[in-house]
């Protein structure tokens, strides 16, 4: 219950909740549209999505719309999910996405699967299903995305700090951003993560931005000593060390930036160099 009401008190901080796009769901031809679904909130999302509910509210979750669009037995379901910002919205879109999924040009990002087809735009993410396998049936569904797509406001593309990441041994469309208690750490919060691979190695890397370079500072020192490791003031550092949840962590921070590499082994620092060097240039 103390996430719930906490979730309920930050949707009222959020500046212009209540004066968000107002969402019309578009006429689909041959298609009767039925908007009899409530508007879901913080307060109640748990009674549609349950025990997802958590993943969205951790996320910057506004409110949700739905329609149903009929036609004889076939049926299409759309939800749109507000959220507080275009880094939230990718936040839950990439969540729920997976690398085998069929990409599409629709957003910033979609992909479809199964009669499923969703994508992120600006602060929204877009779920759209139907159970039929008629293929009518499967292009209306796609008809409805682009409509809904186009009426949409926001940025058609990924969050800028993406592109940051090397692009030699990056596993493709697996990027994710977590919001709050990254790698288990209450003090670390908003990094963007992405997989690599180099020969059998697998590995994390993981990117966070802060307004200046003092806050970087700040947040390295924390995790350095919650370590056992004695930080040395500076607005660039570069440091290995065991930490008690993850196994040996690589971090180096410049300016504004932050890079934490997980999973290598503590004679894998010229992989752990090699990128961070390349994101800190």
């Amino acid at each position: 219950m103390k996430i719930k009401n906490l979730a309920i008190f930050c949707f009222l901080l959020i500046p212009g909740a209540i004066l968000a796009q107002n969402i019309t769901f578009p006429e689909l031809n041959g298609f009767r549209k039925s908007e009899k679904y409530p508007v879901y909130t913080p307060e109640n999302l748990w009674d549609f999505i349950d025990g997802a509910a958590d993943g969205f509210l951790s996320l910057g979750f506004i409110d949700l719309h739905i329609a149903e669009y009929k036609k004889g037995k076939e049926s299409i379901k759309a939800e749109i999910y507000r959220h507080s910002d275009h880094t939230n919205a990718f936040g839950i879109y990439s969540s729920e996405r997976s690398p085998d999924y069929n990409f599409i040009s629709l957003g910033a990002q979609g992909y479809s699967i199964e009669g499923s087809l969703n994508f992120f735009k600006g602060n929204y993410y877009v779920k759209i299903r139907t159970f039929s396998e008629k293929p009518k049936t499967i292009n209306a569904v796609r008809s409805l995305a682009s409509r809904i797509e186009m009426m949409l406001e926001g940025e058609k593309e990924m969050p800028s700090v993406i592109s940051l990441f090397p692009q030699e041994g990056k596993r493709k469309n697996e990027e994710t951003y977590i919001n709050e208690s990254v790698l288990g750490h209450s003090f670390l919060n908003k990094a963007f993560k992405s997989v690599y691979q180099v020969g059998n190695d697998v590995f994390g890397i993981y990117l966070m931005r802060f307004a200046t370079p003092g806050e970087t500072y700040k947040t390295a020192s924390v995790y350095l000593t919650s370590a056992g490791v004695e930080p040395v003031q500076s607005d660039t550092g570069k440091y290995a060390f065991a930490d008690g949840y993850n196994g040996t962590i690589f971090l180096a921070w410049k300016d504004d930036l932050m890079v934490i590499i997980s999973d290598l082994a503590r004679d894998q620092s010229d992989i752990a160099d090699r990128y961070t060097s390349e994101i800190l240039k």
